[in-house]
């Protein structure tokens, strides 16, 4: 599905994703063409690792229990040489189940799960729609709790396989009924369930099941189909249908997945990860037996071969790719992707991370600046290594100590989740690097004292250290140009911000206080910072409000305003909401004094309403100045210049959004 969604047209792609379709048309509405363009093809660019059904021996076990190192296990990292994978999404392999077998373990999985839904009882009549590999491993397992078994598909060889084993078989290019079949497999009383493990836009696996099912049986969707559903089918017999969620409890759960925490088994016996477990045991009992869907055995080399031949050759089954160069070759913490360091003569600017962020904006960025690009270290090595390749940078690792132990280096961008960045920025300060962080400086009052110690022992060195934070807006061009117009009035200001952040769902990792600090810390910083800046004057009282709870749905800190007081007497308001329309523009900015207003739309357009002198300007697409704040850092590096922001100014900032966040929180 993948290989064949990557080759094809841009126009094939959006009638493939129509919601898609519309975020692109409210995005171009808001932001403009360019930016939409620009964004699109930054998306499309990005590649995605394939597979998720691998075996292998545990080379590191990080902080992870359960594990060590030589073990051999199965996982559902991608297909490559090193994967690094979660705890929970691993098990550990029997003797005597072979690595080619166990390779299957996941997809085995998968209709494991579809089984598990199902509650099949010894002696139950049970179909499977669709003798593909999900579905031959769904008929074994099925065959070993002690069901009677009818398979039904088109390839009579996939048949023939089932058949081998216990199963009845329906070939359907042979023009027979499924429907017949299964009442007839049932003794004309109704198959007992039914597990689609077909993939087709036809719906009629879902009519023929609810035809073939008696009275209050159950249907089960492991696979993909149309889902037009006839009522009277459903209705008259009471049936049950259920769409199964991949191989288990805990899947797309970040805190089971990514975090290791398990559920208990008194609560949940069967997980992602004690399916896996089920499944290896099964094969260790001989009750799964994978040899006769192994189609093909190819080096991992050959693996364009194997996705080509799957696309062309519907009768194939399983493809293994086996790796056959020796452990220690795999096993590399740097990948060296230019012959040697560029010439000192021009700063050499390291990178931490290679998310979306990163490789979308900031990188590219640099990039023009004319910046030599050295290492660009990251916790896996791949998005490390695209974007690397991609921008002409000299390494990719996943150790820091290249950087921080490298006189040559002189200055590093972090880009990585906002979990990490204090304690990043803390060892590359003493380490010596002037450093970009990407906002947030810090997410708690503790990281942000540790900021302040390494930046305050960096400075009582030879050198003191640039440090910088990456609140770009005040480095829009029409930012810079509001700035002017204000400070030609020496009165307080008031100030209007609205940010349509837009709602996201409360699991994705940036809600998490602990990992990426909430929004408004890893967004909403970004509206003090320029407030701070427009205004030119210390902060000096923060207030702020959420929205009441609700019974309809939790509510977040993303829909809240904060309330800032200036030392000259300006104030101003931030509305942060996640509760508006995705169509409507996300930003803008409104200052009041001496009578005029200026109105800053979405970083496309500035106004001046009664303003001397000025009316209003805009340009071709929107400019939140990304690529100026990343600019005037290295800018500042190669002239010798202090930090583009006074140091004062970032903590004073960091600090302001801790205490909004907290003052929110409060009110929780």
């Amino acid at each position: 599905m993948l290989v064949d969604f990557g080759k094809s047209s841009l126009l094939s792609k959006a009638r493939q994703q129509p919601d898609k379709v519309k975020q692109v048309l409210d995005k171009v509405r808001t932001d403009g063409i360019v930016t939409t363009f620009d964004a699109i093809q930054s998306k499309l660019s990005q590649p995605i690792p394939l597979g998720y059904s691998n075996v292998g021996v545990v080379a590191d076990t990080g902080a992870c229990d359960g594990f060590k190192k030589g073990d051999r296990v199965l996982s559902n990292g991608p297909h490559a040489e090193t994967v690094r994978v979660p705890k929970n999404l691993c098990a550990l392999i029997p003797d005597n189940v072979s690595d080619a077998s166990a390779a299957f373990t996941v997809v085995g999985s998968i209709g494991l799960q579809g089984v598990r839904l199902a509650q099949p009882t010894i002696g139950e009549s049970i179909v499977v729609m669709g003798a593909g590999l999900i579905g031959l491993m769904t008929i074994q397992i099925l065959l070993a709790n002690g069901c009677r078994v009818l398979a039904i598909d088109f390839d009579q060889s996939k048949l023939d396989l089932a058949q081998k084993w216990g199963a009845e078989t329906c070939n359907l290019s042979d023009g027979v009924d499924p429907v017949e079949a299964g009442m007839a497999f049932s003794s004309g009383c109704g198959v007992d369930a039914v597990l689609i493990t077909a993939s087709t836009k036809s719906n009629d696996p879902v009519t023929n099941a609810a035809r073939m099912s008696r009275k209050r049986g159950r249907i089960i969707l492991v696979g993909v189909t149309g889902l037009t559903l006839s009522r009277d089918d459903f209705y008259e017999k009471e049936l049950s249908f259920q769409v199964s969620c991949s191989y288990g409890p805990g899947r797309y759960d970040s805190e089971y997945e990514d975090g290791g925490q398990d559920y208990p088994i008194g609560f949940v016996r069967w997980t992602e990860q004690r399916n896996f477990e089920a499944v290896l045991g099964l094969m260790a009992m001989g009750k799964i037996d994978v040899s006769d869907m192994i189609s093909k055995l190819l080096p991992f080399e050959d693996a364009p071969d194997a996705f080509q031949s799957l696309g062309e050759d519907n009768s194939l089954l399983g493809v293994v790719l086996t790796y056959d160069s020796p452990d220690e070759a795999r096993i590399t913490r740097t990948v060296e992707l230019e012959s040697e360091l560029p010439s000192i003569s021009e700063p050499v600017i390291a990178i931490v991370g290679a998310g979306n962020y990163a490789s979308r904006i900031l990188i590219p960025a640099l990039a023009k600046t004319g910046a030599k690009l050295g290492p660009i270290i990251t916790s896996a090595g791949l998005s490390g290594t695209l974007a690397g390749e991609r921008h002409g940078a000299t390494q990719a690792s996943t150790d820091l100590s290249i950087v921080t132990e490298n006189d040559d280096i002189p200055a590093a961008v972090i880009a990585t989740q906002h979990n990490s960045h204090a304690s990043l920025t803390s060892q590359l300060l003493r380490s010596g690097k002037d450093v970009f962080v990407e906002k947030p400086l810090a997410i708690t009052r503790d990281q942000l004292a540790q900021v302040r110690d390494a930046y305050e022992e960096a400075s009582r060195k030879e050198r003191t250290p640039r440090l910088m934070v990456g609140y770009n807006r005040r480095f829009s061009p029409y930012t810079v140009q509001m700035k002017k117009l204000l400070d030609k009035v020496q009165v307080p200001k008031s100030f209007l911000m609205l940010m349509n952040a837009g709602a996201i769902p409360a699991d994705v990792w940036v809600q998490d206080k602990d990992i990426g600090g909430g929004r408004i810390i890893g967004e909403a910083c970004h509206y003090i910072d320029l407030m701070r800046f427009l205004v030119g004057h210390e902060i000096v009282e923060i207030k702020a409000q959420k929205m009441g709870d609700s019974n309809a749905e939790p509510i977040t800190e993303d829909k809240a305003i904060i309330l800032i007081r200036f030392a000259d007497g300006s104030h101003g308001s931030i509305h942060y909401l996640a509760n508006g329309a995705n169509s409507f523009p996300k930003e803008r900015i409104e200052a009041f004094a001496s009578g005029g207003t200026l109105q800053l739309d979405n970083f496309k357009s500035l106004r001046g309403y009664n303003w001397p002198g000025f009316k209003k300007s805009s340009g071709f697409q929107q400019d939140k100045g990304q690529k100026a704040c990343i600019g005037v850092f290295y800018q500042a590096i190669c002239d010798g210049l202090p930090s583009p922001i006074p140091i004062t100014e970032i903590f004073e900032v960091a600090e302001a959004t801790i205490i909004a966040a907290e003052i929110l929180r409060a009110q929780e």
